[in-house]
């Protein structure tokens, strides 16, 4: 689930359990897109190199704004571009989300055209316990309870009060912008905090929670069959089959290798098929979600892996049936991305999520993530529904992630219903927040695709994917998503002149 970071883009390693949004967001060495928990969320954030001067900026904030008594403090990350300043112009927030922030976003972005046209001052501020923000000395249980959406939101407040005093700047209005989680932060920041931001550009913006969301892969069906009508249907018979061929053991060899697992393959458990089936799938996923999106420039890799290149393959009857095309697609991601195997074994992903140490495998973002899905939004992408092409990770796989890994078993279905009324989920009550959406994009169905009044519009872009619009433009570009570009910038125009 993982948007991410602008989309704050995460890498493509396996972060599994957050299913990220996600935005976000990124073993950006590596250069993966987001991993299937992250996945699904994440935009702008990775640990890709960048060759600007941008320099690491820190501020201080309280550990929990919400106990007067607590007076601990940490130091937050954050960049900043001036360049495009002009007395009496506007602020630009960038919000960080469920991966480290890329300074990149710095020098490069959507964002950016509309600050040097409006004469902004950009910031970009790394959300809470990722990156290098660490409020805590480590990842514990007892310490991600000061992980929430809503200490995110009190963290930008208080950088927006201090920043503005500091700089002279209490009369200018500031403009939230963010894409996946953060869009979402956006948009809350924007209805919690109204006389300290102006106006909100909330991409690719799931801000309606719920805890089971099958359809994520809807969505996907959809825009696989969108190239082909027969490429998902090819995409479920392979799936089928090997759901099929995990029921019996003699066949387990060969599976290991026709898909390089990293380990001979052993099923114990629904967990462990429900792990490595949502892996496996997890290709799909991640192609689809940031399909033909312009990425590269963040440090992300594999970004001329398409659906028309998932479709060529999965069609093409010389490399034999449904189940051996798969098999293909599966090597075929994992020879891009240089990877000798996939890990597919529960219980290593299980022991990875359980470190609590910031040097941990998973402390760059794959624990706090799967851990604010768990205490706060769900948003896992099961295959409950029949119209999807995969099958073998319902619902309660998920639910039981949280358990194994964070001991928990609170009613999710509680918590995600104080989320939507903290928020308002759909029924969001605010003006001068714009929602860009891209039809091919999973996440759209958890967002603002019509307008709400006037003051709330939706920009609907068909043919684009997870936060198209934040990225930079190029000549490929369609022309519906240069229009959508141009209308958001209009509406900040209207609304900076109000």
């Amino acid at each position: 689930m993982a948007l991410e970071p602008p989309c704050l883009a995460p890498e493509r390693h396996q972060l599994r359990g957050a299913w990220l949004l996600p935005d976000v967001v990124e073993t950006i060495l590596s250069a993966r897109a987001p991993s299937t928990r992250r996945r699904r969320m994440y935009r702008y954030e990775s640990n890709a190199r960048v060759t600007d001067a941008t320099e690491d900026q820190w501020f201080i904030q309280r550990l929990d704004h919400f106990n007067g008594a607590d007076t601990r403090v940490w130091k937050q990350r954050y960049f900043v571009n001036d360049s495009f300043y002009k007395p009496g112009g506007p602020v630009f927030l960038m919000i960080g989300g469920e991966g480290p922030a890329n300074p990149a976003w710095m020098q490069h972005g959507t964002w950016l055209l509309y600050a040097q046209k409006l004469g902004a001052l950009c910031l970009l501020l790394e959300h809470r316990f990722y990156g290098k923000s660490h409020p805590t000395e480590n990842l514990s249980n007892a310490n991600l309870q000061f992980l929430s959406s809503r200490q995110a939101l009190a963290d930008l407040a208080h950088f927006c009060t201090v920043t503005a005093a500091v700089r002279g700047m209490t009369n200018s209005k500031w403009v939230a912008f963010g894409g996946s989680y953060p869009g979402s932060l956006a948009a809350w920041f924007r209805l919690k905090y109204p006389h300290l931001v102006h106006a909100a550009v909330a991409t690719s913006a799931p801000i309606h929670a719920t805890v089971n969301f099958p359809e994520y892969l809807e969505v996907v069906w959809r825009s696989l069959a969108a190239e082909n009508p027969e490429c998902p249907l090819l995409v479920k018979k392979a799936s089928d089959t090997l759901v099929a061929r995990l029921s019996d053991p003699k066949t387990y060899d060969n599976i290991t290798k026709d898909f390089r697992f990293c380990s001979k393959l052993q099923i114990q458990s629904k967990m462990d098929s429900a792990y490595l089936l949502e892996t496996l799938a997890g290709n799909f996923m991640d192609v689809v979600q940031y399909n033909e999106d312009n990425r590269a420039f963040e440090g992300a890799g594999g970004t001329n892996i398409t659906i028309k290149v998932l479709c060529g393959i999965m069609l093409d009857s010389s490399l034999g049936d449904p189940y051996d095309r798969y098999a293909a697609l599966v090597r075929m991601m994992q020879e891009m991305f240089s990877e000798s195997c996939t890990d597919v074994q529960y219980k290593n992903y299980i022991q990875d999520m359980s470190n609590t140490s910031w040097s941990g495998p998973e402390a760059e973002g794959g624990r706090q993530w799967v851990y604010q899905t768990c205490t706060e939004f769900g948003f896992y992408q099961s295959t409950d529904s029949p119209n999807q092409p995969f099958s073998g990770f319902p619902l309660q796989c998920f639910l039981q992630q949280c358990a194994d890994i964070y001991n928990l078993s609170t009613s999710l279905d509680e918590i995600v219903q104080q989320t939507n009324e903290e928020y308002g989920g759909y029924d969001i009550r605010t003006t001068r927040i714009v929602f860009p959406n891209g039809s091919i994009d999973p996440w759209h169905a958890l967002g603002v695709t019509k307008d709400i009044t006037d003051d709330l519009p939706s920009v609907f872009i068909t043919g684009t994917a997870h936060c198209a619009n934040m990225y930079p433009a190029r000549r490929e570009d369609l022309p519906q998503l240069g229009l959508a570009r141009d209308r958001i910038f209009l509406l900040l125009q209207k609304w900076l002149a109000e």
